[in-house]
């Protein structure tokens, strides 16, 4: 199956999809050191974000969520490849400075967790 959508930034990546319904907040809501979502009561906590395909509605929080996505990236510990329903500006900024790849406007509904999915952001599009 074939998902299209906007590109905030591109390249390829393919990763298993770790998905949540919920909004992510980077700042507070996943540790910088490990990749390990920590919000309490969130549907990944405990999840790690490293080298998956990272499905969720859009971001929340501060601003310095777009830093903790760029730490994510110089630790090794980021996502391969972010996917949205909406990509908001902290999520935007946090991909672009990162360099990780980010569609956004995709029926996050259709992607099950687990499920490998190869994205080329620059074509706009995700294989599921």
């Amino acid at each position: 199956m074939i998902l299209e959508g906007r590109t905030i930034y591109q390249g390829e990546a393919s990763g298993p999809a770790l998905v949540s319904g919920e909004p992510i907040s980077f700042y507070g809501g996943v540790d910088p050191d490990t990749g390990r979502v920590i919000e309490a009561g969130h549907p990944l906590e405990g999840a790690c974000v490293k080298g998956t395909v990272l499905v969720f509605p859009h971001g929340k929080g501060s601003t310095v969520g777009s830093y903790i996505l760029y730490r994510l990236k110089k630790r090794g510990l980021a996502p391969a490849a972010i996917v949205n329903s909406e990509c908001d500006p902290v999520v935007a900024v946090g991909a672009i400075i990162a360099e990780i790849p980010c569609l956004d406007r995709i029926d996050i509904g259709r992607i099950e967790a687990g499920r490998t999915v190869r994205m080329d952001a620059a074509q706009g599009v995700i294989e599921l």
